[in-house]
């Protein structure tokens, strides 16, 4: 099996070090790896799990796009040995060529390539969860056979689900699909009764007490922002397209040919799969609480794709047996078409993130995030001959994204971002050590400078134009502004 993806392995991995070694941060990458620069409990938006480990690498190994993305190589080995660990405990002997087959299916798709790619938290998220999940599963096949069960699964399988909750609050949906099975299945109803299941769940909360301690400390900023995230109590009414539009896009990004594959493998379970395990009932709750919440969180506010990106985890080992013929080992002519839908989309992300973006050739201006990975290079240059020419200063920009960025390409973790938004440089912003200095300010055409910022200067020379042009076509135009004699406060609503 390995000879017949070997050829879309190794393009995937191609394209995949291409990404990793030549592609300039995207904003949440800088961001984040500006957290890491600024050691905390917690952060505003996310827990601190991913910030914590870019600090450690930036500190021990310095700056570059190999270390900012170093972490990523290390838990891509973590989560594939583990689907490997999972190959073997459900299939025995077939389990080599089940395993080279799910690691195709799970490249050639969309969510995972991009998001086991990008140096954002959930490439912790799905590591730590799929690895709490098999320890978990292996905990309560000991139990059913038994009825005692090995105490090192289950508080290890405790332990890494609590590493999960440190990267994304998401990882709820993990525990509540652990609970559902406990409690839906007789056999195991009794672990209710069993003080090592109240042991295991104080270390996964144990393990979220930075947390909780940051959020206590901040006024919970953190959990009103996702409170209010997820619930629009200002304008409230039912969205009733959207529960559509998530699943329909949720089925893109992981593939038609994953998405038709895993609704075959629920309906149809595989009799290669041992048959004295639970995995199935753990995975099918897992994905049933995540996707259906996440559906109904639609209703009435936003659900990103990319949420429910723990639901399909322990599907992925369940497919290979839908495309393989056991007498010849054949694979199907829908598992090749679904390597070939993967391969289109890394490749034309990689175009987009590396090369170009793929909106230039439409409107630019419908896709802002795209059009800031590029031109960081000619933008940081003259933001710094302005501030040699004012000497002293400080640095600022009109938005977290650009503020990430320069931050980044200036290697100085001392650039804020002043804006209505709230997000975590309104922890690090104190207008009262800036007061009587000047400032170099970076605007941009998706964030020009506020007259509300301008004027908490004495005055501001007129704007220096960057024009951000690819290949003969034209990007986006950053603009360069000297501020004299700060007077600030602080301009959102905090």
């Amino acid at each position: 099996m390995l000879k017949r993806v070997l050829p879309f392995l190794i393009v995937f991995l191609t394209l995949r070090l291409v990404f990793w070694f030549a592609t300039f941060p995207n904003p949440d990458e800088a961001y984040y790896w500006l957290w890491g620069k600024h050691p905390a409990l917690s952060y505003y938006d996310h827990p601190p799990f991913h910030a914590w480990i870019q600090g450690i690498f930036t500190i021990v190994l310095g700056q570059s796009f190999f270390v900012l993305r170093l972490p990523n190589l290390l838990s891509n080995a973590a989560f594939f040995y583990c689907y490997y660990q999972i190959s073997k405990y459900l299939y025995g002997e077939w389990a080599n060529d089940f395993f080279w087959m799910m690691a195709a299916l799970i490249l050639a798709s969309p969510l995972y390539f991009l998001f086991l790619g990008l140096a954002w938290h959930d490439h912790w998220l799905i590591t730590f969860s799929l690895s709490s999940a098999y320890l978990f599963i292996r905990f309560l096949d000991s139990y059913i056979s038994d009825q005692k069960g090995e105490t090192v699964l289950l508080y290890s399988s405790a332990g890494l689900l609590g590493l999960a909750f440190l990267c994304k609050y998401s990882a709820v949906f993990v525990g509540a699909g652990f609970i559902a099975t406990v409690v839906s299945l007789p056999a195991l109803r009794s672990l209710l009764c069993d003080r090592r299941f109240y042991i295991a769940i104080l270390i996964t909360l144990s393990a979220f007490l930075p947390v909780l301690l940051w959020n206590f400390g901040n006024d919970f900023q953190s959990f009103r922002y996702y409170a209010t995230r997820s619930v629009d109590v200002g304008s409230f009414q039912l969205k009733w397209s959207e529960p559509l539009n998530f699943l329909l896009f949720s089925v893109l990004m992981i593939s038609p040919i994953n998405g038709w594959a895993m609704v075959k493998a629920i309906r149809q379970p595989s009799p290669q799969i041992r048959s004295d395990t639970i995995y199935r009932r753990v995975a099918l709750w897992i994905f049933g609480i995540s996707t259906v919440s996440l559906s109904a969180i639609a209703l009435f506010s936003s659900a990103l794709y990319y949420w429910n990106i723990t639901a399909y985890l322990l599907l992925f080992p369940l497919l290979p047996p839908v495309f393989l013929k056991h007498s010849a080992l054949r694979t199907s002519k829908l598992f090749i078409g679904g390597q070939f839908y993967g391969l289109l989309f890394a490749g034309l992300l990689v175009v987009h993130y590396s090369v170009i973006p793929l909106s230039a050739f439409t409107d630019p201006s419908g896709d802002p995030d795209s059009q800031m990975l590029f031109g960081w290079d000619a933008v940081g240059k003259a933001v710094q001959v302005q501030q040699r020419e004012l000497g002293e200063s400080f640095l600022a920009t009109t938005d977290y994204r650009s503020a990430s960025a320069l931050a980044y390409e200036l290697n100085d973790p001392n650039v804020i971002a002043i804006s209505d938004r709230i997000d975590q440089f309104d922890l690090w912003y104190n207008p009262d050590l800036l007061n009587g200095k000047n400032a170099v300010i970076l605007a941009d055409d998706w964030h020009p400078a506020d007259p509300k910022l301008l004027a908490q200067f004495e005055h501001t020379s007129e704007p220096i134009a960057i024009p951000v042009n690819r290949f003969g076509r034209s990007l986006k135009t950053y603009y360069v502004i000297k501020g004299y004699d700060f007077r600030g406060t602080r301009t959102n609503d905090e």
